[in-house]
């Protein structure tokens, strides 16, 4: 039998929370949202800043030959910010899991627990994908767009990469309780190769903003 985990917010709930409250759960003694929970949040604010610089450029004048692009731009941001949302409460739902695999008794503890680490895993990996993708957006939205709104992309590319680094971590931690050492080092290794990405199209962004900056 598995013992019942302590009350802690439904993984539904967490991204329906009022700002202030969200913050006040992560502080509290709570073990979600944590780190996991927080990244999703975090890219899909990345998301939707970048969705607010296309909406500054979105009809003006000097952006009208790039207007397809910038409707196929808006959808796939959108998409994204959505992604992150989605896998905020996946995130909250994996340490659910995890939490009960680890409380249980029984004989099957080890293949739940298995079954738990790879969701742990499997989390983060998709968030880390979604990030670079956000990531080629903003590099793509950066070449045209409101300069205005520069120093904004450049926030919503500091906080993709983010996401992808705090992936990294709750990959690496989670692949360490993996039986398969193989399959571990090479979870590893493309994170690492993933938080390398990320760097590259941030400070390309970056490149952009400061030639106005």
């Amino acid at each position: 039998m598995c013992a019942e985990p302590r009350s802690v917010p439904r993984p539904d709930e967490i991204t329906g929370l009022p700002v202030r409250e969200f913050v006040a759960v992560t502080a509290s003694k709570t073990p979600i949202p944590g780190g996991g929970s927080v990244a999703g949040v975090v890219g899909a604010q990345a998301a939707g800043l970048g969705e607010m610089v296309l909406a500054f450029t979105r009809g003006k004048k000097q952006f009208a030959e790039h207007a397809a692009e910038h409707d196929a731009l808006a959808v796939r941001l959108a998409r994204a910010r959505g992604m992150f949302l989605d896998l905020t409460a996946d995130d909250a739902a994996a340490y659910t899991l995890y939490q009960e695999a680890s409380r249980c008794q029984d004989q099957d503890k080890d293949a739940k627990m298995a079954v738990a680490t790879a969701a742990a895993i499997d989390v983060p990996r998709q968030m880390t994908a979604v990030a670079l993708s956000l990531l080629a957006d903003l590099v793509a939205l950066g070449q045209h767009c409101n300069r205005y709104l520069l120093t904004d992309l450049a926030a919503a590319a500091v906080l993709a990469e983010a996401v992808v680094k705090l992936s990294d971590y709750n990959v690496r931690v989670n692949a360490a309780g993996m039986a398969d050492k193989q399959t571990a080092d090479e979870l590893r290794e493309a994170s690492k190769r993933d938080v390398a990405r990320a760097a590259e199209m941030r400070e390309a962004v970056e490149e952009i903003v400061s030639r106005y900056v």
